[in-house]
């Protein structure tokens, strides 16, 4: 039986996928092998000895510690692309909010429906100019990540009628091939900043990334620029953009991820982190967290792990070793020398790394020792040792 601890309200459509008979779930299960999330802080989270797996029903994973649970041999799923179409119908939205004074003119008509004496209609056709902006046909959207995200970002604003230009350094061939052919895919993004009436971000928080829209990178943008921002709040700097804002140069901002700071100056829309708050979302990402967390704890296969690399194959004999390691050579030679003295046949073996961990299973047509276990547990640089058997 494998506990799941749920520390936030996840779907049923994910935990419909976890046969009871099989697993045990809730939010008060303990020693747990696997735990389902999607917003609740974990950096300070004490992990138990049993824990292999965290998924997060979602994209981010800034509230998990992705270092720590590397050390300890804990991969980190998400779910990327289950919240994509969401987040674009958001952008959509967004960049409509950032034309046109939609939310204050629909602010102000309450207003004049409630000040006794006034003719709305008459005070309608009088007051309207001050709500009016220009449309998006016609205009230029700058996309900067083309990932799931900005690829239907992309996409859906040529069908309005843009003209689209896309950056991301690390264009994967996948994500090239959902672009539609007519995004003008730029290297520099600065090419991007010239020509762009409405930029929108879609790329993960990291080191790298943090502040990625600040005062330099404003100064390269056309003037009047309308900036989005649905992806995460550290992503643009909060300081240079309100002085653009307030030197004109930037027209409006809207955001996803309101604060104190940001939300009080003019020309700031700031939405209540509403990306991914859609009733398919949800059950989206709970399906594919879910999904992610028991095909590992059952099968040892790993997809869209943010810290260690994806690697999966069919079962191809009776037991099947996992083995969580230091990216550093010699280790796939040590981990087939232990085998080969305890006489283990090997049926296929699959070995990927990613930065400085590495993920080896082997499919073997026999049951192992305890003690082969923990010879391969011994070597120097292996974090975790699973035995699994079909």
């Amino acid at each position: 039986m494998y506990r799941i601890k749920t520390l936030n309200k996840i779907s049923t459509a994910g935990l419909d996928l976890l046969d009871q008979t099989r697993f045990q779930v809730g939010s008060d299960v303990e020693n747990e092998d696997g735990i389902l999330v999607r917003s609740a802080a974990m950096h300070d989270y004490e992990f138990p000895d049993a824990l292999r797996a965290v998924a997060r029903a979602g994209a981010g994973t800034n509230n998990i510690p992705i270092d720590r649970c590397s050390e300890h041999g804990i991969v980190v799923f998400n779910t990327p692309g289950a919240n994509a179409n969401a987040v674009k119908e958001l952008v959509i939205a967004a960049m409509l909010i950032a034309s046109r004074d939609i939310l204050g003119g629909a602010d102000w008509v309450q207003e004049q429906v409630h000040t006794p004496g006034v003719d709305v209609a008459s005070a309608v056709e009088k007051g309207k100019s001050a709500f009016a902006g220009p449309e998006l046909y016609r205009k230029t959207l700058g996309v900067i990540g083309l990932g799931a995200i900005g690829a239907l970002v992309c996409n859906v604003a040529l069908d309005l009628g843009m003209d689209v230009y896309g950056y991301d350094p690390f264009l994967s061939v996948d994500a090239a091939l959902r672009l539609d052919r007519h995004v003008h895919v730029v290297k520099n993004v600065e090419e991007l900043y010239k020509v762009s009436d409405y930029i929108t971000i879609h790329v993960p928080y990291t080191n790298d990334t943090k502040d990625f829209i600040n005062g330099e990178a404003i100064s390269k943008m056309k003037g009047q620029v309308r900036i989005l921002n649905l992806a995460r709040g550290g992503l643009v700097n909060d300081d240079d953009m309100i002085a653009a804002l307030e030197s004109g140069r930037v027209a409006r901002y809207v955001t996803d991820f309101p604060n104190e700071k940001i939300s009080v100056i003019p020309n700031v829309v700031s939405l209540p982190h509403l990306g991914a708050s859609t009733p398919e979302s949800e059950e989206n990402c709970a399906r594919m967290a879910a999904d992610q967390l028991k095909d590992y704890l059952v099968n040892g296969n790993i997809r869209n792990s943010v810290n260690l690399p994806n690697v999966s194959q069919e079962w191809s004999g009776i037991s099947r070793i996992c083995v969580i390691h230091k990216n550093i050579p010699a280790m796939l030679t040590q981990i087939t020398s232990v085998l080969s003295r305890e006489g283990v046949n090997v049926e296929n073996l699959t070995n990927k790394s990613k930065k400085d961990y590495a993920y080896t299973m082997v499919d073997i047509n026999s049951r192992i020792k305890d003690s082969v276990a923990d010879e391969l547990r011994a070597i120097s640089g292996v974090i975790r040792v699973r035995v699994l058997n079909h």
